[in-house]
């Protein structure tokens, strides 16, 4: 296994994050009996744990960051892989170590991911959708974290990301929208 997973010409090492719905934050406890298909982040957290909001501040500002950055990449490059994907794996030619590739020897450059990490010669392995995130802790809790850093306002309130938080004494479900919890 080791030694396919760092084989360039394996075309589908990126399945395990294809299909990704959701980011959960919460005590395992609350998922464990539950099957999610391999479509969920999951993040072991008790907010109890965490009274100056320090662990709940690094979870929404970095993993749940870069979990929607996944969430879109796939999603971009699966609605319109042409724009916004990279094409064939088989045929990429790396650009500037990091900057992108071109398929082939030319042509524009490819920024998304290769139709390998989307599709199986079947079907599409992922299916476009915007990334739902639920955290499980006081609403004062997530809203000062929201107030206080403006790249988790501006996922949420522009509509990156769908932000749900459950109430860890009524297990109540609520969605952030437009600047409210619905």
């Amino acid at each position: 296994m080791l030694q396919r997973s760092n084989d360039w010409a394996q075309v589908r090492p990126d399945w395990g994050l294809a299909d990704c719905a959701a980011f959960i934050v919460a005590p395992r406890t609350r998922t464990r009996h539950l099957n999610l298909a391999g479509r969920s982040f999951l993040h072991d957290q008790d907010h109890r744990l965490d009274p100056i909001l320090g662990v709940l501040t690094l979870i929404m500002t970095a993993p749940m960051v870069v979990t929607n950055w996944i969430n879109l990449q796939y999603h971009a490059s699966t609605v319109d892989n042409r724009r916004y994907g990279s094409g064939n794996k088989v045929l990429h030619n790396v650009v500037g170590g990091h900057l992108g590739v071109f398929e082939g020897n030319g042509g524009d450059l490819r920024i998304g991911l290769p139709m390998q990490s989307l599709h199986d010669g079947q079907t599409l392995r992922h299916t476009p959708l915007r990334l739902s995130v639920f955290i499980e802790a006081p609403q004062a809790a997530i809203d000062s974290v929201m107030a206080q850093h403006e790249v988790v306002r501006h996922l949420v309130g522009n509509g990156w990301l769908r932000l749900f938080r459950i109430d860890p004494d009524t297990n109540e479900v609520t969605q952030h929208l437009h600047g409210a919890w619905v």
